[in-house]
């Protein structure tokens, strides 16, 4: 899966521009079952299991990724640009980026530090006080190449070193390829997947599929925050690498399903699987959009315990992703039989 993983976490696809990682997807799981693309840019795919459920499941992951976009062009030549999705600036300044379709290479500029008030210089520094070098001479010469609108990613490359992934786009790219192997391996009941948009600029698109499928089921699989770092102790850490898959009781946005949430530990205890909390009340996922739809949806998150999180390096465990999807695959299963 760490094949698949990689050719996912290389494609750029930010929040509102994801149809280069849906295409790459369709062409994986087109032969495994029926599939459509709705008018915001979900895929929604029907697959065909082994033995026929009154109850509907939809396991859905999220196809966008963090980055940018281009606000305005400078007389210098530099860009201007805003956060697609949630970016701190501590973790951009001086990061490579590849902008707009013509794929020209940049790096994040800031004020330089002897140009700085010591007042500056003790302040982490603001988004709009960023800016984006593509080596251009002028406003003029920029716009040859540069549109207002275009996309801006992180160019990061994707490596394994030791017990350890490093890459862009880990969040949620490790859950779309989650989601292509269990279609592809043919899940044991009739199954909805949904690979959603625009993620991280507020649930957009889990908000219509979820509106669309109707489910009584929502396994919702992500990645989320690790800590587990030197100087970090208890519960802060929210979670920790190589301690399993992340199954949460509460974040943000959603109060997760008692019964789905003993169900998932219950599951790890019979397999031998490494399984853990969310120790802190943090963050979200499609989720809060997906209990809330409808009549009401039983939901469950499953992450993968992820470093560094939107960033152009976010570092997770192969064992806890191989860990992940094993827990989904058997949850997708027992759900049925409650």
């Amino acid at each position: 899966m760490n094949d698949l993983l990689k050719e996912l976490c290389l494609i750029n696809s930010i929040s509102g521009d994801e149809s280069a990682v849906r295409e790459v997807i369709i062409s994986k799981i087109k032969d495994f079952c029926k599939y459509k693309v709705d008018p915001l840019g979900n895929l929604i795919c029907f697959c065909k299991g082994r033995k026929t459920s009154d109850k509907k499941l939809m396991i859905c992951a999220h196809m966008d990724e963090v980055g940018f976009i281009v606000t305005g062009i400078r007389p210098d030549g530099t860009l201007a640009f805003d956060m697609v999705g949630g970016v701190d600036a501590s973790v951009t300044i001086g990061r490579q980026v590849t902008v707009g379709k013509n794929h020209l290479h940049g790096v994040v500029g800031a004020t330089a530090v002897h140009n700085l008030s010591k007042e500056q210089r003790e302040k982490f520094p603001e988004m709009k006080s960023l800016y984006i070098d593509i080596g251009a001479d002028n406003s003029e010469d920029a716009e040859k190449y540069i549109s207002l609108g275009d996309c801006i990613y992180f160019d990061s490359e994707f490596t394994e070193s030791g017990n350890h992934i490093k890459s862009k786009a880990i969040d949620d790219r490790a859950g779309c390829a989650m989601m292509i192997r269990l279609i592809q391996e043919q899940p044991e009941y009739d199954t909805y997947f949904v690979f959603n948009v625009q993620e991280e600029i507020g649930l957009r698109g889990s908000r219509v599929s979820a509106f669309s499928v109707q489910p009584d089921f929502a396994i919702v699989l992500e990645a989320t925050t690790a800590s587990d770092i030197d100087g970090v102790s208890g519960n802060k850490k929210v979670c920790s690498l190589g301690d399993g898959a992340v199954v949460s009781f509460m974040d943000r946005s959603t109060v997760y399903d008692k019964e789905l949430y003993k169900l998932a530990f219950e599951i790890a205890r019979e397999n031998n699987l490494p399984c853990q909390t969310k120790t802190m009340i943090a963050g979200g996922n499609d989720a809060g959009a997906i209990h809330v739809s409808g009549k009401g949806i039983r939901t469950i998150a499953v992450s993968v315990p992820c470093r560094y999180l939107h960033s152009a390096s976010c570092v997770i465990s192969p064992e806890d992703f191989e860990n992940s999807y094993v827990l989904v695959r058997n949850l997708a299963e027992r759900i049925h039989k409650l």
